[in-house]
């Protein structure tokens, strides 16, 4: 990001690397590729744990890992949620070119039918066999076939590595990463007890093995979804499946102070209680400056620049008005379309006021960071977007040589 900022200019340009700095134009975002790989001090030098084998024993290893990374995911949602929030991706999940609000993890159909088939019992309960029913010949090829991406999901397996394509342009990949990992790490745990477990009943690493990966797909099998992120039958089923969907961001970052944050981060030794606390409100009250900033900026926008050329606008159609009457023409049209933007112009005053207040509202709110941040997402969000909307109808009928600001054509399609 910082290179970004520093070669900009050289070209005349300006990196703002805001998630969604345009309405209705797409907006950007970071995709992080995760895996995990066995650290170079033994045998399995390097070997990634997300990459299918060729042999019974290294595909167990992956359904293994695999089913892991799907249990951590679907028990912490709403905790990755929480380590992509920020005021700037608020806009930008959901929209028809990124990831939405709602958590879930694509694996492929080749994936999917074979965890399937696991879940189901259609594969028996002997690993060695098992694994050879399912393919090890064309596990491999999940790798190769990267052409089954599914790019509206959050969290897809794209071959050897997830994508985590919901982590905001603007902000650093760290926290988000530092979620997921600890995520991870606790699902790892939970099925090393339960291999241990199964381990007490038989002697067949590899039967243990199945058993368990069986139960953690199937516990995990909510989060996983290979269709359209973006429809509205997904907002539907994904609330039947129990998954979280968070559209605002102090509703995410409310995920830090659940017991089950609480609990992951502790035990994992990640962060204390009061460490995971600082976090919360630090990234709440970053929020509400976010916020509040874009309300100021927006009052300034609307009083400098948009209010000014729609009064000098409204004046010049008057005075072409009154001149074609004592000239004895026709001027309705121009009485029409006065009328028209003072209209416009007064509603945009009301939503102004509106603008105002709630600003001056939040502002007391100083000593409540979550109380102001909850104020902002609801009263200070929709506030600005009724005066957003009362300056693109001006924008729409006020002429070109009046108005100051760049028009969306002018940016879309220069002539």
């Amino acid at each position: 990001m910082a290179v970004l900022r520093k070669v900009a200019p050289r070209h005349g340009l300006q990196a703002i690397l805001h998630e969604k700095p345009f309405a209705g134009i797409n907006g950007s975002g970071k995709h992080c590729n995760w895996s995990m790989a066995i650290r170079a001090d033994n045998s399995l030098d390097g070997t990634n744990l997300l990459k299918p084998g060729k042999t019974p024993h290294q595909n167990l290893r992956f359904l293994l890992i695999l089913a892991a990374v799907l249990k951590g995911v679907h028990k912490h949602q709403g905790l990755l949620r929480a380590g992509i929030a920020t005021s700037g991706n608020e806009h930008r999940l959901g929209a028809n070119e990124a990831p939405p609000a709602i958590f879930s993890a694509f694996v492929g159909t080749m994936l999917t039918n074979m965890i399937d088939e696991i879940v189901e019992g259609k594969v028996g309960t002997n690993a060695e066999q098992a694994v050879l029913k399912l393919g090890v010949a064309k596990l491999p090829e999940v790798e190769q076939d990267n052409t089954d991406r599914n790019r509206t999901s959050p969290f897809a397996f794209t071959g050897a590595k997830f994508e985590f394509r919901a982590v905001g342009s603007s902000q650093s990949v760290a926290f988000p990463v530092m979620v997921l990992q600890a995520a991870v790490a606790e699902a790892l745990g939970e099925v090393t007890e339960a291999l241990k477990a199964e381990l007490k009943e038989t002697k067949n690493v590899s039967d243990a093995v199945l058993k368990v990966v069986r139960t953690a797909f199937r516990d995990s099998s909510p989060v996983r979804f290979e269709g359209n992120n973006y429809s509205e039958e997904w907002v539907v089923d994904a609330k039947k499946r129990g998954l979280l969907n968070l559209r605002r961001t102090p509703e995410g970052l409310a995920q830090l102070k659940t017991d089950s944050a609480k609990a992951l981060f502790k035990a994992t030794g990640v962060l204390t209680d009061a460490e995971l606390e600082s976090r919360y409100h630090i990234r709440m009250e970053r929020y509400s400056k976010d916020i509040l900033i874009e309300l100021h900026t927006l009052q300034q926008l609307v009083d400098t620049q948009v209010l000014p050329a729609a009064y000098e606008y409204l004046g010049a159609l008057a005075g072409s008005a009154g001149q074609g009457q004592a000239a004895g023409i026709n001027v309705q049209p121009l009485v029409d379309a006065a009328n028209g933007v003072s209209k416009l112009l007064t509603n945009l005053q009301k939503k102004r006021s509106e603008l105002a207040k709630a600003t001056a509202k939040a502002e007391g709110m100083h000593d409540d960071a979550v109380g102001q941040a909850e104020f902002l997402t609801s009263t200070g969000c929709d506030t600005m977007a009724g005066v957003r909307d009362a300056c693109d109808a001006l924008e729409l009928v006020v002429g070109d040589e009046y108005w100051p600001l760049p028009k969306y054509r002018e940016m879309l399609f220069p002539v």
